[in-house]
């Protein structure tokens, strides 16, 4: 275990960097603009699931195994990428309908779906890999506890700490959703925003190399 000391400067920085709008917070709007109120939770939760997936993996070496094999993360890379490009198409594709109808979607929009929808696309983000690979080890420090464990705690308060941030983004789309919800125009706008969001998420998955 790390020390209290660490684990509380580590908290403090993943706060400030989560606290910066990035791709997580532009998806977790996006769904809940688009889901309501159980899109931004479960998308939430989604994403958590899928940071811990990638903090197990750092933990065990799988990150840093995948980022030294240039195959390994390309296939990654381009597979996180393509979700996100058919989550977009899939979104601009469908169509406008009057408020009661759209309710009636989000009623029955699978709430396992939209998790599983965010684990991947977090669980397959090679810029996640590589975030924390260059991020956790400069707050493990081996002469105080096994790398191992000190990887996974620090890793677990990043989640934690990721929750509670990109709640907070939901609730504050949801209240915008909430009261603009009854516009046409905002549902058309809705529908290409979130599609849109969702490509424009791919195409930083590719091009960009940092989180």
């Amino acid at each position: 275990m790390p020390d209290l000391t660490t684990i509380w400067v580590f908290l403090a920085a993943s706060l400030v960097l989560l606290l910066v709008p990035g791709p997580s917070v532009l998806y977790v709007s996006s769904r809940t603009l688009d889901l309501g109120a159980r899109g931004g939770a479960m998308s939430t939760l989604g994403l958590a699931a899928g940071d811990t997936v990638q903090v197990l993996a750092a933990t065990v070496g799988l990150s840093a195994l995948v980022a030294a094999n240039e195959v390994a993360f390309e296939v990654v890379k381009y597979a996180g990428a393509a979700y996100l490009v058919w989550l977009g198409v899939r979104r601009l594709m469908t169509p406008i309908m009057p408020l009661e109808s759209e309710q009636g979607q989000v009623a029955q929009a699978s709430g396992g779906r939209i998790f599983l929808d965010g684990l991947v696309v977090n669980a397959l983000n090679p810029k996640s890999t590589l975030f924390f690979l260059a991020f956790l080890p400069a707050f493990v420090n081996s002469d105080q506890a096994p790398v191992w464990s000190t990887t996974l705690v620090l890793g677990l308060v990043f989640v934690v700490v990721g929750v509670l941030t990109n709640g907070a983004w939901a609730a504050l789309s949801l209240l915008l959703r909430s009261r603009a919800q009854r516009s046409r125009g905002f549902l058309q706008a809705q529908r290409y925003v979130g599609g849109g969001v969702l490509i424009a998420l791919a195409g930083v998955a590719v091009f960009t190399g940092t989180q």
